[in-house]
């Protein structure tokens, strides 16, 4: 779950990493007067949207005075900010956080992720703050300081300091530093976060180290045990068909694609996805109706992936272990009966009772083009999606 920047200052605060002073503003009206509370200026005037590479897309700008801070917020409030991360659509902007400007005399990153590779949390830091991490491990992975996080005592104060030497940093800043380092790292822990991201930590004339952008993104699976933190979800940053499907207890992931996709299994998802683009198709979606799916489950799955106009076709592929064939049977004809079906539908069946799926789609009376193999399935799907499309353009 992605939470604003302003929200991930907040946090980081409650832990003691210092962030500079800010207001949050849903309106341009009032903003240059409510913004005198943070000094005489110059301020910054950020979009609050969950995505990255706001600046380069227009949505952050300092404000000199308090005519150029008002423009500012009338011209990013209600923008749509298109970043590299938002896609062509972009994003709506209805918040802007206004800080407090800073003389900033070094720029650094750290963060904080889950290494799989060591099963533990590390603490990822850099000198090349203000650059996209992405770009600085393609193009200088050397770049990059790492020291593992224990899960059960935190960061060390020697690691810190540590990090704080090999970056340069000079004496009076070596022990903040560490401080900082273990304080993100103690919310990281405290929080559940699936990652943690301060670009860029920076170094201001006064030589004190602020938090000048922070990113959170909390492990969904361990929500339960922080419903403060549950409470920070902003629907309107998520996608429609996404949260409708979490609500279903089914896994939805929209994609670029124009097939759809219905499969039983996370590890069978992804191949189902893999061998679509192997013949040349584009998924449309991750869909994971799970191992003990009902058929109301599958007929809401049904629905969410027919409302995205993108889909030209579906591919419908089960293998029944845990889940019955017939039990998604039925609930692929409860929704297409429900929904008038305007796209081919190809689906594949096998395993526990798939004699029995095949007879109710059969019997259905519905056009629905059966597949032997997941090959077959994915070339059938391919090509209904190419035939449909064509039709269409």
């Amino acid at each position: 779950m992605k939470i604003h920047e302003y929200q991930a200052k907040a946090l980081l605060a409650r832990y003691g990493v210092p962030v500079p002073r800010s207001l949050l503003v849903a309106a341009a009206e009032g903003a240059a007067e409510s913004a005198r509370s943070l000094g005489a200026g110059p301020w910054v005037v950020k979009a609050q949207i969950h995505a990255g590479g706001r600046g380069k897309g227009g949505g952050v700008k300092v404000a000199r005075s308090a005519g150029e801070l008002a423009a500012a917020c009338r011209g990013i409030l209600g923008m749509n900010l298109v970043t590299h991360q938002t896609g062509p659509a972009g994003q709506r902007v209805r918040k802007v956080l206004i800080e407090e400007g800073l003389r900033i005399e070094r720029e650094l990153y750290l963060g904080l992720v889950l290494d799989r590779r060591r099963e533990k949390p590390v603490v990822m830091a850099s000198a090349r703050g203000g650059m996209e991490i992405e770009e600085v491990a393609a193009r200088e992975p050397e770049a990059i300081l790492f020291e593992e996080v224990d899960p059960a005592l935190g960061l060390h104060p020697f690691q810190g300091r540590r990090l704080a030497a090999r970056l340069g940093l000079g004496n009076a800043a070596i022990a903040p530093f560490a401080k900082l380092a273990c304080d993100a790292a103690r919310a990281f822990l405290a929080e559940d976060c699936s990652i943690l991201e301060i670009n860029p930590l920076v170094l201001d004339a006064g030589g004190a180290l602020v938090a000048l952008d922070a990113k959170i993104n909390f492990d969904d699976n361990a929500l339960y045990r922080h419903p403060g933190n549950a409470g920070l979800r902003d629907l309107d940053e998520e996608n429609r068909l996404e949260t409708r499907a979490a609500a279903n207890e089914i896994s939805y992931i929209k994609m670029d694609g124009n097939i759809g996709c219905m499969v039983n299994g996370a590890g069978l998802a992804m191949a189902t996805m893999d061998i679509i683009k192997l013949h040349g198709g584009e998924p449309a979606n991750f869909l994971d109706v799970g191992g003990s799916a009902t058929a109301a489950r599958v007929a809401e799955a049904f629905r969410i992936i027919l409302e995205d106009p993108a889909v030209h076709a579906i591919l419908v592929n089960i293998f029944g272990g845990i889940v019955r064939c017939d039990l998604i049977a039925n609930g692929v004809v409860e929704a297409a009966r429900e929904i008038d079906l305007a796209v081919p539908l190809v689906v594949r069946l096998a395993g526990n009772k798939v004699d029995e799926g095949k007879q109710i789609l059969a019997a259905s009376g519905l056009d629905i083009i059966a597949a032997a193999t997941l090959e077959d399935a994915a070339k059938r799907a391919v090509a209904a999606a190419a035939k449909k499309g064509a039709r269409r353009g």
